[in-house]
């Protein structure tokens, strides 16, 4: 796992936008959104899943009212692969038992989520919510109200659910150079991974990474079990970057949407011709300090509903509810994916950044 130093996306709520040829100047003026309501229903226990002590839930943060758009200082570098990258971060934004996609409408009827990015995420969460309103924890504030979510890392010892450091969030064109990816449409949702594994996943893995990014453990389909005091643990998480073009879900979350696959005649990877327009590839890393020696062997998903004789992380998954502004977004796939340049961090290739 290539770890990024970027920095956070904390701070105040000031910041300022861009005037002039920018992708801020066509943002709506910034609202102030309340942050996500507290937990008010709690599902009943599921057998073999770790226990939750909801009173050690961490507080959820008021995150960003205001788009976080400004002069960029550093500039993109011109791939010559034919492969684009954009990144940022989001910081951790609430937690609750919530599921807008899986559980549209139903408060408390899915496991412990965390979420990052739209601060207002809950069971009632629709397209136009995501896209109006509530704050944001990610670098560019309210240009991305997009929701991330994955199930909660549970301390067995005491029921602890772990606030993360991060996430790291990378839109790139790798798997298909040169295509013609699109920007998301408005309202795509989508699931990555199985909440419902009880063995090893493909494209889900677990990482532990030193303090100066060197990896300690690389590729773990669970949790690493000795990762040291001061060392990240990294989930990561990869979605499916092939859209049919006419669904923005489908009744199992997922069939709307398909991996690449290798074309024997023209010896390439490209989109199946069952979902043939190319969007962006996610992948998210979720990082997670380790503060206490040996205590990584407890860690569990609240998702993780197998024998506790078998390693905690087996049902790695991932939310994504698209909230992007469309401007902000436009730019970046048009700056950075379609005109084959890494972005490095935040930078979105017009001369502005997020931050």
């Amino acid at each position: 796992i290539l770890v990024f130093a970027l920095a956070g996306c904390g701070g105040d709520e000031g910041g300022t936008t861009v005037a002039g040829n920018s992708a801020s100047t066509l943002l709506a003026p910034p609202t102030p959104q309340p942050a996500a309501p507290a937990v008010a229903v709690l599902p009943a226990p599921v057998p073999n899943t770790p226990f939750i002590d909801n009173t050690k839930i961490p507080t959820a943060v008021a995150g960003f009212s205001n788009a976080r758009i400004e002069t960029a200082t550093d500039t993109p570098k011109q791939n010559t692969d034919g492969t684009g990258q954009f990144r940022f971060t989001c910081d951790f934004s609430h937690m609750n038992y919530d599921d807008p996609i899986v559980y549209p409408g139903k408060q408390g009827a899915a496991h412990l989520h965390t979420f990052f990015g739209n601060t207002a995420v809950n069971f009632a969460s629709t397209k136009e919510s995501i896209e109006r309103t509530g704050n944001s924890t990610c670098a560019g504030g309210i240009a991305n109200r997009t929701g991330y979510w994955v199930p909660a890392v549970i301390d067995t010892k005491d029921g602890t659910p772990l606030k993360p450091h991060q996430i790291m969030v990378y839109y790139k064109t790798d798997a298909i150079p040169n295509g013609d990816v699109k920007p998301y449409p408005a309202g795509l949702r989508m699931i990555a991974g199985d909440m419902k594994s009880s063995g090893p996943q493909d494209r889900t893995d677990w990482g532990c990474s030193a303090p100066d990014g060197s990896e300690l453990v690389k590729g773990s389909k669970s949790i690493p079990a000795n990762c040291p005091v001061g060392y990240t643990i990294i989930a990561t998480i990869e979605f499916p970057m092939c859209w049919d073009g006419v669904n923005l879900d489908s009744p199992d979350h997922k069939s709307h949407m398909s991996f690449t696959v290798w074309d024997n005649t023209a010896r390439k990877v490209i989109c199946p011709s069952s979902h043939p327009i190319q969007l962006p590839g996610l992948t998210e890393k979720v990082q997670y300090k380790v503060t206490e020696e040996g205590s990584t062997a407890r860690w569990r998903l609240s998702s993780d509903n197998y024998s506790k004789d078998l390693p905690g992380g087996y049902s790695t998954h991932a939310d994504w509810f698209n909230g992007w502004d469309p401007v902000v977004q436009a730019t970046w796939v048009k700056n950075c994916l379609q005109a084959n340049r890494d972005c490095h961090g935040y930078l979105l290739g017009d001369g502005t950044t997020l931050f």
